[in-house]
């Protein structure tokens, strides 16, 4: 069974990544500052069941510094790292002219920093595995298309995608794809709480007149870390209901 590491993984995007993932076989290692109720019950509910595994490993990813001997123990517990998935993010809104200085570093260490320091261990550790792994970096469409009031975050978030497009020739040759997918606005409890109206609005910017879902987002996870994508690397897969088509 091959291990897949999803950061952020017990909550929203990251626990419809999870669960899809152990759905499909893999076994998956979630890390994560606390287990969410939500996840709690999604590792229940596949205890029992003939598909993968889910374990929950506590880490805050904002302790840089530990990052290479989180990936040790990881790899002495369950073996290779096949696949990684940097999904945890923070996300925060506000004119970057009064974001305060220091909200705007935290932005930069768990967005960009994080992922990239945790990302060079486990990609060490698949070099030394010599088996090829998979690397999949969660962004947004707003690194690409901007957006009032997430100056700062949609930087983080088109950093990613240089990265991913930039490590995907780095490590290409070993057998190890990299590639990111772009949510858009999505279908999530937080767009449910919008007024009829408003919510509609939101809907029809897309090409499909509808919002995508966290599944959505999963389906792309699962596809680019499988069998059949080995031939794809350095890429953005846009999942927005076609909201920038």
């Amino acid at each position: 069974m091959r291990n897949v590491l999803v950061t952020g993984g017990t909550r929203g995007v990251g626990l419809a990544i999870t669960r899809k993932l152990a759905e499909a076989g893999y076994c998956v290692i979630a890390l994560a500052r606390s287990e969410s109720q939500e996840f709690s019950a999604v590792r229940q509910e596949l205890a029992g069941s003939e598909v993968g595994a889910v374990h929950f490993r506590r880490y805050d990813l904002a302790d840089i510094t530990g990052l290479r001997n989180l990936v040790k123990a990881l790899r002495r517990e369950f073996g290779p790292i096949y696949a990684l998935v940097n999904n945890a993010a923070l996300g925060a809104s506000g004119l970057l002219a009064t974001m305060h200085d220091m909200r705007i570093e935290e932005l930069v260490r768990l967005n960009i920093l994080s992922p990239l320091i945790l990302t060079k261990y486990v990609v060490r550790a698949m070099m030394a595995d010599g088996d090829g792994g998979r690397v999949v970096n969660i962004t947004s469409i707003v690194g690409f298309t901007g957006f009032k009031g997430l100056s700062a975050y949609s930087a983080t978030k088109a950093s990613l995608t240089g990265f991913t497009r930039s490590l995907a020739r780095e490590v290409g040759s070993l057998g190890v794809t990299v590639n990111a997918v772009a949510p858009g606005f999505l279908d999530t409890e937080m767009t449910r709480e919008l007024t009829g109206e408003r919510r509609e609005q939101v809907a029809r910017r897309g090409a499909l007149g509808r919002l995508a879902g966290v599944d959505d987002v999963a389906n792309a996870v699962e596809f680019l870390i499988g069998d059949k994508a080995r031939n794809i690397t350095g890429t953005v897969v846009t999942v927005d209901a076609g909201a920038t088509a």
